[in-house]
C-alpha cells in the first residue's frame, strides 16, 4: 500500500478553488467587488508566475472568514461547492482515484488552499485524508490567522513528511500528482512524481527528468 498525495487545484479540478471562492464572494456581494477582485487576480497571476507570497495571500484570503460568522460562511460554502466546484471536477479524476483505491493505496489531498474551503470538496471526491493550510479558530469562529505551517512550497514537504511519519511510511515510496511548478519541492521528495495537465514550466521540467505526465481532462 502506497501513500498517494493529490494536489487539488488545476489537478483534480479544472480550475482553482481558492481563486473561485474569491470570485464567488465578490460576485455575490459578500465582499467589496472592485477591491477584492483586483487583489484576487493579482495573487492568482503571481501564483502562476512563481512569485507568490503565501503569507501575504493568507492575510488577504482569510480576512473574510474572520469578518463573518462560521454559520453564515457554511451557508455560502454549500452554495459555492454546488454551483462552482462540482462542475470543475475533471472528467478522469474519479477514475484515477478509483485506480489507487482498488490497489489499496492511501489517498491524501494535499493543498495550499485552506481547510474550510477544501473539506466539502474532499467529500465530493470521497477522499477522507486532507492536508491543507489551517485557518486558526477561537470559540468556533475564524480569527484570520494561520495555524501551523502553510501547506505551500517547502511547507508542503514538511506537512507531507509529518503525515508519512504518522503512517510509518516513507515519501520515497509515495506518489504525488500535481499541475504546478510551485510544487517542485514535494515532487522532488517523493518516489513517484506525476505531472497532471502541467503548467509550462513543470511540463518542461518533467520532460527533462523523464517524469510521468498525464491528463485528467476529457
Amino acid at each position: 500500500m502506497a501513500l498517494v498525495f493529490l494536489d487539488l487545484d488545476e489537478t483534480l479540478l479544472d480550475g482553482d478553488s481558492d481563486y473561485e471562492w474569491g470570485r464567488y464572494l465578490a460576485t455575490t456581494g459578500k465582499v467589496d467587488r472592485t477591491t477584492y477582485e483586483k487583489e484576487n487576480e493579482r495573487f492568482y497571476r503571481e501564483y502562476l508566475a512563481g512569485t507568490f507570497d503565501i503569507l501575504e495571500f493568507l492575510d488577504f484570503a482569510l480576512k473574510p472568514l474572520a469578518e463573518n460568522s462560521y454559520a453564515e460562511l457554511c451557508r455560502w460554502r454549500s452554495r459555492f461547492v454546488e454551483t462552482r466546484i462540482r462542475p470543475m471536477i475533471k472528467a478522469k479524476a474519479h477514475e484515477l482515484i478509483s485506480q489507487h483505491r482498488e490497489a489499496g493505496d492511501e489517498l491524501v489531498i494535499i493543498t495550499s488552499t485552506n481547510r474550510f474551503i477544501v473539506e466539502p470538496i474532499c467529500e465530493l471526491l470521497e477522499i477522507e485524508n486532507l492536508i491543507a493550510t489551517e485557518p486558526a479558530q477561537e470559540n468556533g469562529e475564524f480569527t484570520g490567522a494561520v495555524e501551523g505551517i502553510p501547506c505551500f512550497g517547502p511547507g508542503k514537504v514538511t506537512r507531507a513528511d509529518q503525515w508519512a511519519d504518522s503512517c510509518s511510511k516513507s515519501l520515497q515510496d509515495s506518489y504525488f500528482y500535481t499541475d504546478s511548478f510551485n510544487d517542485l519541492p514535494l515532487l522532488e521528495h517523493v518516489g513517484f512524481p506525476v505531472a497532471v495537465d502541467a503548467d509550462e514550466k513543470l511540463a518542461a521540467h518533467a520532460s527533462k527528468l523523464g517524469w510521468k505526465q498525464i491528463s485528467l481532462k476529457s
